[in-house]
């Protein structure tokens, strides 16, 4: 098993639901490809460091888990598709 986190930057034009909605699924991703998640950290609404879809600010949130190499490209796939989600990133952290 390795030690993955995923960051996930979401839309700031959705309520607060939609945006609960759009984090559980990702880690029903996660869990869904044999990760199992460490960490949820959230850090709340940012500025974007450029305009993304006439968007200035967005939510971020930082998953922290373990899974198999091959999970991750599985979950980068199906968040691709994901509405609202802005950005995203699959991470390997070292060992230490």
């Amino acid at each position: 098993m390795n030690k993955y986190e995923l960051a996930v930057v979401v839309s700031a034009k959705i309520e607060d639901e939609e945006r609960a909605a759009v984090v559980e699924k990702c880690k029903a991703l996660v869990e869904r490809f044999g990760g199992t998640i460490t960490e949820v950290d959230e850090w709340g609404k940012k500025r974007l460091a450029y305009e993304v879809q006439k968007m200035k600010e967005a939510f971020y949130y930082f998953i922290r888990f373990d899974a198999e190499s091959t999970a991750p490209a599985e979950i980068e796939s199906r968040i691709r598709i994901m509405d609202n989600v802005i950005r995203f990133l699959v991470v390997r952290q070292d060992e230490n």
